[in-house]
């Protein structure tokens, strides 16, 4: 049984956030949210809001255990980019991409054995 949470649109850039969810990708619950919490990074408190929405969604819908719980899955896909556009020399523009992420996070428990 899987419990999945999905944070859509966070405004911080793909790339950024695939640093941090690397390193909770497989660990236990626990284990991933105390990475979280001692990890400098700006996408760090997003990622860990998932990952307990993910919890309490397993532990709530599915019955499931928390002391037992595995991050399965952990992804960030690339969601809508916002286009600005910053004034240049010679009456020029440059554009600036606000890039968006959508975070998903799977949570399952683990086997016995």
């Amino acid at each position: 049984m899987q419990a999945k949470a999905v944070a859509r649109t966070v405004r911080i850039a793909p790339r950024k956030a695939r640093l941090v969810i690397d390193l909770i990708r497989g660990k236990q619950v626990s284990e991933a949210v105390a990475i979280l919490r001692h990890t400098p990074k700006a996408a760090s408190p997003i990622i860990e809001k998932v990952l307990k929405s993910a919890v309490a969604n397993a532990e709530h819908n599915y019955d499931m255990d928390v002391n037992k719980l595995v991050v399965t899955e952990a992804y960030v896909n690339e969601g809508p980019t916002l286009k600005r556009f910053r004034p240049r020399a010679q009456g020029r523009a440059s554009a600036i991409n606000k890039r968006t992420s959508h975070i998903t996070i799977v949570v399952s428990e683990k086997k016995e054995g």
